[in-house]
């Protein structure tokens, strides 16, 4: 029987989940760092090994290998990355049992690590607002971060949903945008009135400055260069903003994400609509949420009811 070697594997694991389960390249990554890593600990444990080579064959794969590897990362990460870690370990051999190359996957024994409830970072209605309104809008730049930034807060998509947009993908008369979201899933989610005018406002000025004719095939923001904006140039540019306007807390794309929502939630929307806005497949995480509303309602009970 042919020997198969784990680095091979891992290789036709990132094609698959990429071409056949349509992955975005950001989290296609991901995986393939992750089961890298665990490749290059195993190679290194094997260091001593007489018949050591440069490869290791699939089938040597145990769960104590795992767990050894899962030691060492306990010892560097917290439980979150832990527990991403070894979900990319589960689906790769959960992979390999659903093809016949193994016939036991030996991650299946190994739990994962409990997680710890945490609050998801948001920013008041008031700071949300400062933001926005810090925006110097005189120059294309600044006009395009504001479209960025009303964008993302008007529709809660997500930073990489929102860099792979095109001008096509809104519609303008309607007030909806077409997102494309994880596993190439389409889904429609409304944009406010305030998002339209700024981004019509960016791509007129964009044409007028550039000469960038407004093709509804462009990518709907673009760098310096005329290319397409990426997320992590986004991402820094909100920092920038954030930090430069007074706000004490970090504030990330996704903390913009949690903000939509959380203000959506604090106003009376229905938790499915959120899910559905959000692009969530299942319930529970979008429940992280409500804990917001929870403190809300709380508020108003301890200063309104007669025998709190």
């Amino acid at each position: 029987m042919e020997t198969l070697f784990l680095q091979d594997l891992i290789k036709v694991f990132i094609e698959s989940i990429s071409t056949e389960r349509g992955y975005s390249p950001e989290t296609c990554r991901a995986y393939g760092a992750d089961l890298t890593s665990f490749a290059g600990h195993v190679m290194e444990n094997r260091a001593g090994e007489p018949d050591k080579q440069n490869v290791t064959p699939v089938g040597d794969v145990d769960s104590l290998m795992i767990r050894q590897y899962l030691g060492v990362m306990h010892k560097k990460y917290n439980k979150t990355t832990i527990a991403r870690k070894l979900s990319a370990l589960r689906s790769f051999f959960r992979y390999l049992v659903r093809f016949g190359i193994l016939r036991e996957n030996p991650v299946e024994s190994i739990l994962t690590p409990k997680q710890a409830k945490t609050i998801p970072v948001y920013l008041p209605v008031d700071d949300m607002f400062l933001l926005l309104d810090s925006i110097d809008t005189e120059t294309l730049s600044g006009l395009r971060n504001l479209a960025i930034f009303e964008t993302l807060y008007s529709c809660g998509v997500r930073i990489s949903e929102l860099a792979g947009m095109n001008v096509h993908d809104i519609d303008f008369a309607a007030g909806m945008v077409r997102v494309l979201g994880k596993g190439n899933k389409q889904r429609m989610v409304p944009i406010g009135k305030k998002a339209i005018a700024v981004v019509q406002a960016y791509r007129q000025k964009l044409q007028e400055q550039s000469g960038i004719a407004r093709d509804r095939n462009t990518p709907l923001f673009l760098n310096k260069n005329g290319g397409r904006l990426t997320s992590r140039s986004m991402a820094r540019i909100l920092d920038q903003a954030a930090r430069s306007c007074g706000i004490p807390v970090p504030v990330s794309p996704h903390a913009l994400r949690h903000t939509f929502a959380t203000h959506m939630l604090n106003a009376g929307a229905d938790l499915r609509v959120v899910q559905e806005l959000l692009g969530h497949v299942s319930l529970s995480t979008t429940q992280k949420y409500t804990h917001v509303s929870i403190d809300k309602l709380m508020e108003i009970y301890d200063k309104t009811h007669p025998r709190r």
